[in-house]
């Protein structure tokens, strides 16, 4: 069974800076790809940023250059560091992996959430 668990989320001024963090654990062969979503109260989620084993990362428009995704191999995490926050980012934030589990089957899986409110 794999879990993500993700940590970091709050509240925080508008302006202010934030980490997230996604732990994946469980029985993991291959990470392929890990990534952040996002869904606001009446909106659909959307993508945050991805990052590819091979280093390759993904940027929503409204992000770029504000955040920035990482990832800790040995340790199974990816991070957000989110800076210069605005209140439209306000929103729960998902944490998604796309990895070969250890019944060599290939899934996306997704973290519970976590909330992340910028204050005005």
């Amino acid at each position: 069974q794999v879990q993500l668990v993700e940590s970091g989320g709050g509240l925080v001024q508008a302006g202010g800076s934030r980490r997230l963090s996604c732990a994946a654990s469980g029985s993991i062969f291959i990470i392929y790809a890990m990534g952040w979503y996002r869904q606001a109260p009446g909106k659909q989620r959307e993508l945050v940023a991805t990052l590819t084993s091979g280093g390759s990362t993904n940027y929503a428009d409204s992000v770029k250059g504000r955040f920035t995704i990482s990832r800790d191999n040995a340790k199974n995490t990816v991070y957000l560091q989110m800076n210069s926050l605005k209140p439209e980012d306000t929103a729960v934030y998902y944490c998604n992996a796309d990895l070969l589990n250890g019944l060599g089957m290939r899934n996306n899986y997704w973290g519970q959430g976590i909330q992340v409110t910028v204050s005005s």
